[in-house]
């Protein structure tokens, strides 16, 4: 089975393409340009390194949030685009576990953390079995960073944190948590779509795609421009009161 993989949910703009359990290609940019920007043109190249026929692919999965609001519009823009276009399936892959599978094979506790403003992070928690297989300890949410670290320490065990979130939170955790905890080693530390890839393949698998025209991004909150505006609504209701 051939897939093709976008994550756009964060700093990094990330596509890939596997077949089966062969990574084929994988094209990830962490640089100062936004995501309209680089995407579509990444995609093309790797079209063109690939010499891949896109009507080949099975199924497109995409990081579907939560993340940067833009990003994920963009990211999700694109595949429901390709999916339509195509006729292929989507395959909605949440950001937050497909961030925690770069760590496969891991003995500890997975947190990843995406700064999410205002002190919170997107976040949840992962182990991978003896077996391998991957199991979701606390389903991807927006929190304060003190709650996540409270469920780190009521765990008890080690943990291995990544993602753009940990320059920011890594002074809270190292006053506020109490287990032994490492940091993710760069080539991993932040959204690849490989992941994206791999995790869509074992979502495809449990009947989890969709069709394109009924997919839609995760948020998990409201927009800054939604927040700011119900805060304005609702101020004014009171003065009106």
């Amino acid at each position: 089975m051939k897939i093709l993989a976008i994550d756009s949910s964060g700093l990094v703009a990330s596509v890939a393409v596997i077949e089966d359990d062969v990574l084929q290609g994988e094209y990830t940019v962490n640089f100062k340009k936004t995501h309209s920007e680089v995407l579509l043109p990444m995609l093309d190249a790797l079209k063109q390194s690939l010499k891949l026929d896109l009507d080949s692919i099975d199924a497109i999965a995409v990081a579907k949030g939560p993340g940067s609001f833009t990003g994920l519009r963009i990211g999700s823009a694109t595949a429901k685009g390709l999916g339509l276009a195509l006729n292929k399936p989507i395959i909605p892959v949440p950001t937050v576990d497909a961030l925690a599978y770069n760590l496969y094979g891991s003995g500890r506790i997975i947190c990843p953390l995406m700064d999410a403003r205002r002190n919170q992070t997107y976040t949840g928690l992962y182990r991978f079995a003896e077996d391998g297989s991957f199991q979701v300890v606390s389903e991807q949410k927006v929190c304060a960073i003190e709650e996540i670290i409270e469920e780190i320490n009521r765990l008890g065990e080690a943990v291995a944190i990544l993602g753009d979130g940990v320059p920011v939170f890594r002074e809270a955790f190292a006053e506020q948590c109490n287990v032994s905890v490492i940091e993710a080693p760069a080539h991993v530390n932040k959204q690849r779509a490989a992941a994206v890839a791999a995790l869509g393949l074992q979502l495809y698998q449990d009947g989890k795609a969709e069709d394109a025209a009924d997919f839609r991004p995760e948020y998990l909150r409201l927009s800054q421009a939604e927040r700011e505006r119900k805060e304005r609504l609702a101020k004014e209701a009171e003065e009106k009161a």
